[in-house]
């Protein structure tokens, strides 16, 4: 019961499929609080570092995703990319201890990620590279990196029929690795403090995990709640509250 949540499904008009989706969080006001007293993932809490959930690189998820980052990454100047020379030079992607391909690390963190007191400014070069020029991070950046802390799952029964489930991100997702985390966002009511729901600040992550017409009838599905939208509260917000 620790870790109730309330769920929305409905299936789509055009596929053999069923839309399942955590209305717990995506209604809950969670907010990134990276260069806000966020203490990172890493064995000890170290907000002052500013490296928050990008000590161990991203991962990518196909061959498109890398190779549309590493596009984006040759576009880099130095002045917005602090470790540009080094990743120049040996390049931003490495094989994954377990399989697949990342970004490269480089001093504890993913090598695209701008250290506190970089004249740039901290923070990944890909997000703010995009906010430059008006465009949306998701553009550039590793699918990982603009999805989390929302995951999309699907599984396929044994008629082909397919169930899609969107949820947020938890410990287990990320392996083993995640059960060292000694601390995570999703977890903690002091990242719970945004200003509008999930559903309206990721609304651009979540159309493009799911579909633009989808999400439509998310958006539809939930206002047919009523104008309250209220739902069960986020399992940390009710922790946060004892």
């Amino acid at each position: 019961m620790d870790d109730l949540h309330e769920w929305l499904s409905f299936d789509d008009p055009d596929e053999q499929r069923t839309w399942v989706f955590d209305l717990t969080f995506l209604l809950s006001r969670w907010t990134c609080i990276y260069g806000r007293g966020c203490p990172g993932i890493a064995d000890a809490p170290a907000a002052e570092l500013q490296i928050g959930c990008c000590s161990h690189g991203a991962y990518f998820s196909d061959d498109d995703d890398e190779a549309a980052v590493v596009a984006a990454v040759a576009d880099l100047t130095p002045a917005q990319w602090q470790f540009a020379g080094i990743g120049r030079r040996r390049g931003i992607v490495v094989r994954a201890e377990g399989g697949g391909r990342r970004t490269r690390r480089h001093q504890g963190a993913c090598i695209m990620l701008n250290r506190a007191g970089f004249p740039g400014g901290a923070g990944c070069a890909l997000h703010q590279a995009a906010l430059a020029v008006g465009r949306h991070p998701m553009e550039l950046k590793p699918e990982v990196c603009w999805q989390v802390p929302l995951r999309r799952i699907d599984s396929t029964d044994e008629v082909g029929h397919v169930t899609s489930t969107v949820r947020e991100w938890k410990r287990r997702d990320w392996g083993e690795g995640g059960q060292a985390f000694h601390w995570w966002c999703i977890e903690q009511a002091e990242a719970f403090t945004g200003e509008v729901s999930v559903l309206d600040s990721m609304g651009a992550e979540l159309a493009a995990m799911v579909g633009r017409p989808v999400f439509e009838l998310l958006v539809a599905a939930i206002a047919e709640r009523g104008a309250s939208r209220t739902v069960i509260p986020h399992p940390a917000v009710r922790a946060g509250a004892r």
